[in-house]
């Protein structure tokens, strides 16, 4: 099984006509994805070519649902659009949208991601690699041929640290791999994903990566501590960062003492959680884990 994403999944890509949508509706074409249309009200009933599939364009995401089937969209927009695709896709009772793009305003994400909730729409992202489940599809950006289905779920909000954990733990796999984004406010939360894992049977061990800012990870302690069962690694970035100064997403801030990668690590280690100091670190702890030898 896995989470969110499996090879019944029917993508949609809002903004696939563009150059960034072309270029990852390749990648996720060659991955194996059911992408099924593109979006893009100026060039509707067109087709694009993507080699052996010719991929229709649809003037909105609620026609593209009805040729379709489509229950998944990942969105490719500019930051300035990001809130009328989200609008639009959630108003079509879209059941999964991907906010792959950089940039959104806080208080468009603030917006959308409550519209969506309220509709019943997932929200992964926004400025998220997307999520991929091994073996059966990639929705977004996520590299697809760096690891294989297996059993640790992963859960992200660094995109470059989602992909060096897949390697890392290449020769066991995943389930399914969730970069949920590292902006101030996203759609889908760590407790969203170390809920669905825990409720995965195909899951066996969880890692969850988190940086500094904000309190995610020690909210995602006390529901590991009340509800999940299974194995949990981790890894927190930012021990060396400087206070007050933003680190690579914008909710990576250390405020005094609120948001500190040590107060994360103590949280999370409180409630039986090993985590690493480096990723590399961490890869090994999970590979104790399964081996029975942690």
């Amino acid at each position: 099984m896995a989470i969110y994403l499996t090879q019944e999944s029917k993508v949609l890509v809002q903004g696939m006509t563009g150059g960034e949508g072309m270029k990852h509706t390749r990648r996720m074409l060659a991955a194996g994805t059911d992408v099924v249309g593109g979006v893009n009200p100026r060039k509707a009933g067109r087709t694009v070519d993507f080699g052996d599939r010719a991929v229709p364009v649809f003037g909105s995401v609620a026609e593209g649902m009805a040729a379709t089937g489509a229950d998944v969209s990942v969105v490719f927009v500019p930051p300035a659009f990001v809130r009328a695709a989200v609008t639009e896709a959630a108003d079509a009772g879209i059941g999964l949208a991907v906010v792959i793009t950089e940039g959104v305003p806080v208080h468009d994400s603030v917006s959308f991601t409550a519209y969506a909730k309220a509709r019943g729409t997932r929200i992964v992202g926004p400025n998220c690699p997307g999520l991929i489940t091994p073996g059966q599809s990639n929705a977004g950006i996520i590299p697809a041929d760096i690891t294989k289905p297996g059993r640790i779920g992963l859960v992200s909000k660094s995109g470059t640290l989602t992909y060096q954990l897949m390697y890392e733990l290449r020769d066991i796999g995943f389930s399914t791999c969730v970069g949920i984004g590292g902006d101030p406010v996203v759609g889908t939360s760590h407790i969203d994903c170390l809920a669905a894992f825990e409720d995965d049977p195909d899951t066996e061990l969880i890692v969850l990566i988190g940086e500094i800012g904000g309190d995610a990870e020690e909210r995602a302690a006390a529901f590991i501590r009340d509800h999940v069962s299974k194995p949990v690694v981790g890894y927190i970035a930012g021990f060396t960062a400087p206070e007050g100064k933003t680190m690579g997403h914008a909710g990576a801030i250390v405020s005094g003492s609120s948001g500190t990668a040590r107060a994360k690590k103590e949280a999370l280690e409180a409630v039986g959680v090993r985590v690493g100091r480096t990723p590399t670190e961490t890869a090994r702890l999970a590979l104790a884990v399964l081996e029975g030898e942690a």
